[in-house]
């Protein structure tokens, strides 16, 4: 018969290995819905891909070019019907 620090011992022991078991469940489960908490608050917001965001840039860029040509433009055929009626 063993005794009660013997039988203690032993439970400590198998309590030992199922541990880590029971910290890596756990830790791959916390892991698994903070994963899944962040996709979902990620979802909701309006969010666009670095790829989206790079071909918006580039339109933006090439849009304000041609505006500031078309202002250019206008501001050329302006001081010609200045000179003209002048």
């Amino acid at each position: 018969m063993k005794t009660p620090q013997e039988l203690f011992a032993q439970l400590q022991g198998q309590m030992g290995q199922f541990v880590p078991d029971m910290a890596k469940a756990a830790r791959e489960d916390f892991e698994q819905h903070a994963r899944a908490t962040v996709l979902s608050v990620l979802s909701r917001l309006d969010l666009v891909t670095r790829e989206e965001f790079d071909a918006q840039q580039a339109v933006l860029l090439r849009t304000r070019e041609k505006v500031e040509a078309l202002e250019k433009q206008v501001a050329e055929l302006e001081q010609r019907l200045g000179s003209d009626q002048g």
